[in-house]
């Protein structure tokens, strides 16, 4: 999906679910990590996850638009926009938006590790994304030798 699509999209949701116009920018951030979206308050523009897209596909995304979007029209008319405001929680049922999004940090992160050792006593099991040197380091937990089971 392209910056121009997800403008696009953005303000399609924005019509149909909130019968209001999204007049500022949707982009792409590749750099978010632990969130699907977020609204920026100067600015009032929309940064959405391109992780989360790739990951759950279009209705994630979806869910996430109309959550930002929440938080923006409830921002532009001066009510409650955090999320413990109860404007914020009823136009977002309203709207039918997430209130969490699915973590792709945790999806990412099982795939990170290289390495998988265990300790010979106690079967204590630890995963690296480098690779350790055995003789030097033991088992945290009992002080027993470490082993290299996987390499991927």
């Amino acid at each position: 999906m392209t910056q121009e699509e997800l403008q696009q999209l953005t303000e399609e949701i924005s019509i149909r679910f909130f019968n209001k116009p999204f007049i500022h920018k949707a982009t792409f951030n590749k750099r978010l990590r632990t969130t699907g979206g977020r609204y920026l308050l100067r600015t009032h523009h929309i940064e959405m996850n391109p992780h989360l897209y790739e990951a759950f596909g279009m209705d994630e995304l979806i869910g996430v638009i109309k959550h930002e979007l929440c938080h923006y029209h409830l921002h532009l008319e001066k009510k409650g926009y955090k999320h413990s405001d109860y404007d914020f929680k009823y136009l977002l049922n309203k709207v039918g938006g997430s209130r969490y999004c699915q973590s792709v940090l945790e999806k990412r992160r099982i795939e990170s590790y290289k390495y998988q050792y265990n300790c010979t006593d106690c079967m204590q099991s630890y995963k690296r994304k480098r690779r350790i040197d055995t003789k030097k380091y033991v088992c945290g937990k009992c002080k027993g030798k470490l082993k290299l089971i996987s390499l991927k």
